[in-house]
């Protein structure tokens, strides 16, 4: 096998086992249509259709399944053979995140990580995937969602909740922003699976309109969307906040609706004897606990500068 197809055999499990080129695309440092052009070549060279592609992604076929069972564990033991050479340094430290809560809420405060602990090198990776650290040199990630990751250490940081937030241009055009209802008002649609619009309205009363002005798959473009002005959306507010006191958004009312997804640092067993990471944990809990503190004063429409 040349090099070449030991590359495309690499991006194909890569592929396979995410079901989506973006997600792939992003961890082999592609784009997607390079990734897209790599695997229409591999499917030339083997003569074979292995993906069946969709608008929601990719699923393989018979003959796709065939080769993922065939090539996938054997790229699994390479990985897992050379990972005893990789020397672990216990002042550096390698952090995923995806990119909301790394700038909102990690970046700013990451000065005071720098003075307290100067010998500690950082790696920031910034991604809406979610790591594989059986397969990726990650020390520890911060994750939203509700703790549930079989084999990884979970320690929850903060919680979340959502509330209607608009661009001051939008509001300038509908009226006055402390109004509750939002029956008239032209709502994003909300990108998680359960459509939290139904629970808003359930919950704080109102005529929930039949249809949304566009829908989103990823919470960053439905933010955006929010910014331009396109409609309301449900923001979340710990990834919102500096969005809301900078003026950029709106909050409409003063209702927020807690959800049971929450703020989470991640890691595997394998990290727990790292210096590093014990310094990076210790540093960030006594952060949350502030910031739990200062959030738990704070009502929604209300600036807040939190420190």
């Amino acid at each position: 096998m040349t090099r070449l197809s030991l590359d495309l055999l690499q991006q194909f499990v890569l592929v396979a086992r995410h079901g989506k080129l973006s997600r792939a695309a992003e961890q082999a440092h592609l784009t997607v249509s390079a990734l897209s052009h790599q695997m229409r070549q591999l499917e030339d060279r083997l003569e074979r259709r292995l993906f069946e592609r969709g608008p929601r992604g990719v699923a393989l076929t018979t003959e796709g399944c065939r080769l993922l069972e065939a090539v996938g564990q054997h790229f699994d033991g390479i990985e897992h053979a050379l990972m005893r050479y990789s020397e672990r340094r216990h002042d550096a430290l390698t952090l995923s995140a995806s990119p909301g809560i790394m700038s909102s809420w990690l970046v700013p405060r990451l000065p005071r990580l720098v003075a307290a602990h100067p010998e500690l090198e950082l790696s920031l990776q910034s991604g809406s995937t979610l790591v594989d650290f059986e397969r990726e040199p990650v020390d520890c990630a911060l994750r939203y969602g509700r703790g549930e990751w079989p084999g990884l250490h979970s320690e929850r940081l903060f919680g979340e909740w959502i509330a209607p937030v608009a661009a001051p241009a939008l509001v300038a055009r509908m009226g006055d922003a402390s109004r509750d209802d939002l029956s008239d008002w032209p709502l994003l649609g909300d990108p998680h699976p359960a459509d939290r619009w139904r629970d808003w309205f359930a919950n704080f009363g109102g005529r929930l309109p039949a249809r949304r002005v566009a829908n989103f798959d990823s919470i960053d473009a439905a933010r955006h969307a929010a910014l331009e002005g396109l409609g309301v959306g449900l923001g979340r507010m710990v990834t919102s906040k500096s969005l809301i006191d900078a003026g950029l958004l709106l909050v409409l009312g003063r209702n927020y609706l807690p959800v049971q997804e929450a703020y989470w640092l991640v890691y595997p067993p394998r990290s727990q004897e790292h210096r590093g990471l014990q310094s990076f944990r210790e540093w960030l809990l006594a952060e949350a606990e502030t910031y739990r503190a200062q959030m738990s004063a704070w009502e929604p429409g209300v600036p807040l500068t939190v420190a």
